[in-house]
């Protein structure tokens, strides 16, 4: 059986982030790798499953278990940095924040980043977790080397030479393939980020789309639902002096408006739903901020509102018509929708089962308010979205399941064979992935 420390390990409730999914198991912390081994190997051979869960910031219950749970909140080490090659081996717990700071001393940055950076960089990789950019893949794709833990609790050290197949697969892994022990990533010299944040009309953004991807290095928008305005974000890689915004300037946009602001105007909106169109007005009304700062600093952005979300993936050129069907399931709903809908783009990638494997891509993702009802409006924007052969964040809520995700990932049995060969007697499976994977093939 699978020995209990008592002053670090207890059954304890396990929640996510958003505080949608928990379970009650025994957690264990470990801090070296042999630990992770045995771990696993105590848990096999006693029949039971094992899943790792970093910051809890997936929506989906795939960090779940009624077997062992690992929490890798000690197990967050850099290892080792390679500043001539521009790699950077970590311990899988390691906080995409964290490390964006220790890279900075050291000249270095990750090449992209998404708008939270709270997360584990395995948990991160693991759901295909991506920023925006047009030439620029999601931070799963800037993976080169990955030492992981099969279901017997052996250790798989792969990377362009060794086992080729196996790193293909689980830089996008779903926690399905084995619990990862380290990655290593390629990253680049540091570099700045000249931002231009400001409201603007969302049909001329929608209209000009294509070429505001095109002429900027990182580009996004948010439609606010119930107007016809757009806040966007228009990034400039650089290497000229630093411009930061102000401290106070930084505090009245990021907490007073973006979180304080916000959460208010959600409680409100929750209590008095027909109130929403009219506090929705408010959100385009904090005007254009221009600054230039560290890439990871303009990249993400504090996120205090819980909520829940789901993002879907499209084909690039499909994303003009995403974004159109949501805004049609709103004003068909008469839903009252507080949060706005986030829109980015990526390149496309290799890897059997990134949202993005084998297209340049567009996202599209709607979030409501923990306390509001999201059921129905999920469910609608999730029918646009399949009707564009599009395919759903694994991180972020959907209603799909393996036999109807098989068909839009032409990689899909290259996966599973190498799923098959780590786990073969399901000691990574969970509700999650049987049903977004299906069994394990024998």
């Amino acid at each position: 059986m699978v020995m209990m420390r008592p002053t670090r390990d207890r059954v304890r409730t396990w929640s996510n982030w958003a505080g949608t999914q928990r379970c009650r198991v025994p957690v264990l912390r470990p801090t070296v790798e042999p630990e992770l081994c045995r771990i696993v190997g105590d848990a096999a051979s006693s029949g039971l499953t094992v899943k790792a869960v970093g910051a809890g910031h997936s929506f989906t219950d795939t960090a779940l278990t009624d077997g062992v749970l690992l929490d890798l909140r000690d197990y967050g080490r850099i290892l080792s940095v390679d500043r001539d090659a521009c790699t950077v081996t970590v311990q899988a717990g390691a906080r995409l924040r964290a490390m964006s700071e220790s890279l900075w001393v050291r000249g270095l940055a990750f090449t992209n980043l998404g708008d939270i950076d709270v997360q584990s960089l395995a948990g991160a990789t693991a759901t295909g977790t991506h920023g925006t950019g047009r030439r620029f893949g999601n931070l799963s794709s800037a993976i080169v080397g990955m030492r992981i833990i099969d279901g017997a609790g052996e250790v798989h050290a792969v990377d362009a030479d060794h086992e080729p197949e196996v790193l293909a697969a689980a830089r996008v892994g779903i926690g399905a393939l084995g619990l990862v022990s380290t990655i290593t990533l390629q990253v680049e010299p540091a570099f700045h980020l000249h931002a231009v944040e400001e409201p603007r009309r969302v049909d001329e953004v929608l209209e000009s789309f294509d070429d505001l991807l095109r002429v900027h290095d990182h580009y996004e928008f948010y439609w606010v639902p119930h107007t016809g305005w757009a806040l966007t974000k228009a990034n400039r890689r650089n290497h000229e002096p630093l411009a930061p915004r102000a401290a106070w300037d930084e505090f009245v946009q990021d907490e007073f408006w973006a979180n304080a602001g916000f959460g208010a105007v959600n409680r409100v909106g929750a209590l008095r739903p027909s109130l929403i169109p009219r506090l929705s007005r408010m959100i385009p009304s904090s005007g254009r901020v221009e600054y230039n700062d560290r890439s990871y600093r303009v990249f993400a952005s504090p996120r205090r509102v819980r909520f829940l979300e789901m993002e879907y993936a499209v084909p690039l050129e499909a994303t003009v018509e995403a974004v159109q069907g949501v805004r049609s399931v709103v004003e068909g709903l008469g839903y009252r929708v507080s949060f706005p809908v986030e829109v980015r783009a990526t390149r496309g990638d290799d890897i059997p089962l990134s949202t993005a494997s084998g297209r340049d891509t567009g996202y599209v993702a709607v979030h409501m308010y923990r306390d509001m009802p999201h059921e129905r409006y999920f469910h609608e924007v999730e029918a646009v979205m399949r009707s564009l052969d599009g395919r759903p964040h694994w991180g972020k809520l959907h209603g799909r399941t393996a036999g109807d995700l098989a068909p839009v990932y032409p990689r899909w049995a290259e996966f599973q064979a190498v799923r098959s060969r780590l786990d073969p007697s399901g000691v990574f499976d969970n509700a999650y992935t049987r049903r977004v994977l299906g069994p394990v093939l024998a």
